[in-house]
């Protein structure tokens, strides 16, 4: 019995023996196919080396990335000029290669280009386009035809663009084309900075220069109405403008806003541009503070209560470049104020269905009705 006991702990010995042998000989195959096979080592490294490296490059992006986000205010707060040139965007030139002075290139066979001077040393671009019932007469016609043309009768828009691009851009030169089929003269301009005409830009200037060409077309018209139309920024300027025509007791005969908002601040708070800041602490002190310093106001919300003429207010609903309820918000002051009392004060939605946005209102076939009904004048069919 004790042999056999002896026996099995010497084979229980041997056993694992043999398989400790058996491991030793495993990891040293394995030790041996390592170094063996160089390009699987190699290929693990390089994997982690690729991930290393991947995730380096992530974090320096995402570092640049912080950089800049903090810089932009910081910037734009030490240098406010920044600030003015990001509201007026004088600089975007759209469509490019456009030649100013051939508005017959963009379609307008009844138009002409000509400049003006509101003060010394500054020239702004402005087209004239007349009645499309005029059309005919108006081949190869000279300046003197086209202000004699301001006698016949046909009432006339001035029109005062928003910001970026020209006279010459194309959603504006679509509406210019529907008010001449309307039977409308439209007078338009560059202001200062914009276009091809001369000086720098600024929000007196703008209106300096609405109020000079608001005058010039007064002198050659008489009685006859005269209607103020601002899209976007340049509901801004007609509100400046209308304030102080009705200051003086000479309002024009109506003002229409298109795509409005109430002030500066609270549309450069909603612009999408400031999405990524909006929320950002002193965000006030760094973006809206700089334009102020600009003296860019364009306090369409104060200037309703010194207008006293017939407001009517276009706006898309799914304009995401002035939102709806700034437009709206403006008109709800607009039927409050005591000065507009007893003048007609219209608001016009149009539903997001439309997809008008923020610059194709012209588009809706219901433009000429709401004109005629707005301003009791008929219309030809479009």
């Amino acid at each position: 019995m004790r042999k056999r006991k002896g026996s099995a702990d010497h084979d229980s010995s041997f056993t694992g023996t043999l398989l400790d042998d058996s491991s030793d000989l495993k990891q040293c195959h394995k030790k041996t196919d390592a170094a063996s096979d160089p390009g699987a080592s190699a290929t693990a490294m390089g994997r982690r080396y690729r991930r290393g490296g991947l995730m380096w490059r992530l974090r320096r992006i995402l570092i640049w990335v912080l950089v800049i986000y903090i810089a932009i205010p910081v910037i734009i707060k030490v240098c406010p000029s920044i600030q003015a040139k990001l509201v007026f965007l004088n600089f975007v030139r759209v469509p490019y290669f456009i030649d100013l002075k051939r508005p017959l290139d963009q379609g307008l066979n009844h138009t002409r280009n000509f400049y003006l001077q509101p003060e010394d040393g500054i020239n702004i671009g402005v087209w004239h386009t007349v009645p499309s019932v005029m059309w005919r007469e108006a081949q190869a016609k000279d300046a003197a035809w086209y202000d004699e043309s301001f006698h016949s009768g046909h009432p006339v828009i001035l029109y005062l663009h928003g910001n970026a691009g020209t006279r010459g851009g194309d959603h504006r030169v679509q509406l210019y084309k529907v008010l001449s089929s309307l039977s409308y003269h439209v007078v338009t301009f560059d202001y200062r900075g914009w276009g091809d005409s001369e000086g720098s830009p600024s929000e007196k200037g703008m209106t300096s220069d609405a109020l000079f060409l608001y005058q010039w077309i007064k002198q050659r018209i008489g009685q006859d109405p005269l209607y103020i139309w601002g899209h976007s920024l340049g509901t801004g300027v007609a509100t400046n403008l209308v304030r102080r025509l009705c200051d003086r007791g000479t309002p024009p005969d109506a003002l229409i806003l298109e795509s409005p908002f109430t002030n500066i601040r609270e549309e450069a708070k909603s612009h999408p541009f400031s999405m990524v800041y909006r929320y950002l602490p002193g965000f006030d002190w760094f973006f809206l503070d700089s334009i102020t310093a600009n003296d860019i106001r364009f306090a369409s919300d104060e200037n309703v209560n010194h207008i006293s003429c017939p407001v009517l207010i276009l706006h898309a609903e799914d304009d995401t470049v002035v939102p709806f309820q700034l437009g709206k918000k403006l008109y709800d002051l607009a039927a409050q104020s005591k000065s507009l009392n007893g003048h007609k004060v219209q608001f016009i939605p149009f539903p997001s269905s439309l997809g008008y946005r923020h610059k194709f209102i012209y588009k809706s076939p219901q433009l000429p009705n709401i004109l005629s009904d707005f301003l009791s004048a008929p219309h030809p069919h479009m």
